[in-house]
């Protein structure tokens, strides 16, 4: 087994600059990320939780590197695949069958036969392989939500970032899209980066949390060992629940000096 971990990350820099000033928003980040961890990612706003996954994914430019099994990466890449908080990371135009299958023709990953064969097993595998004719305006939010997790297994991309997908939905249609990716990322062996606001839905997913504070500062790194499921019954929930509190109450006050 290799030592190099999945995901490198060092000396991570970003600003954003305009004609008079620059906003510096994260400050010589390091962290690496093995495979097949589930980490999510808790921090006040503005601590630069979604840049560090723009970053990753390759839609930013900054200073420093990533590393995808030892390569550096800046450019967007299959191995690296995003789903975004906005439900309308779907082409309108186009069926759920053939939103999945463009990312797959594009990167050439197989003929037409193949192609199809792989969006219908990925559609399968996120419970809508009976949509696959159906256009994004017909599904629902936790749906389309969904493709995009189908668009990521088709493509065999083996780091999924999530900035943030579910909390425009309702309680019931998040709790059941938390166990759906709970379960993907096991059957699937997935290695997924989850940003969320919610430390109840960090704990419940995450084998690792991690806290940023300011200019992406590392204020809490933690594996969950919790046996899964995850409730609020579990032992030593409440206890991991207390300093994930803590630590962002800190996280907070390091972003308001």
């Amino acid at each position: 087994m290799s030592d190099t971990p999945l995901l490198k990350i060092e000396h991570l820099t970003k600003s954003y600059r305009d004609s008079s000033s620059g906003i510096e928003v994260l400050r010589d980040l390091e962290l690496s990320v093995e495979a097949n961890e589930f980490l999510c990612i808790l921090g006040p706003s503005g601590c630069g939780k979604s840049t560090l996954l723009r970053c990753i994914a390759g839609f930013e430019e900054y200073e420093g590197s990533v590393k995808v099994n030892g390569r550096e990466e800046r450019e967007p890449g299959t191995d690296r695949f995003m789903v975004f908080q906005d439900f309308n990371q779907l082409f309108p135009w186009k069926t759920v069958l053939k939103n999945v299958t463009y990312p797959l023709s594009i990167n050439r990953k197989g003929d037409k036969d193949e192609i199809r064969r792989l969006a219908l097993e990925a559609l399968e595998k996120v419970g809508l392989g009976n949509f696959a004719n159906q256009y994004p305006h017909q599904l629902s939010g936790g749906m389309k939500q969904r493709v995009a997790i189908a668009k990521a297994l088709a493509l065999g991309s083996p780091i999924i970032l999530m900035d943030e997908p579910f909390a425009a939905l309702d309680a019931m249609t998040r709790s059941g899209l938390q166990k759906e990716v709970l379960r993907i990322s096991e059957s699937e062996k997935s290695t997924i980066i989850f940003i969320t606001h919610n430390i109840q839905e960090a704990v419940i997913l995450g084998t690792r949390i991690l806290v940023l504070g300011q200019h992406g500062q590392i204020l809490f790194d933690r594996k969950n060992e919790m046996e899964r499921p995850v409730t609020p019954a579990s032992p030593g929930y409440g206890e991991l629940w207390e300093q994930l509190h803590q630590a962002l109450y800190e996280g907070r006050l390091s972003s308001e000096l």
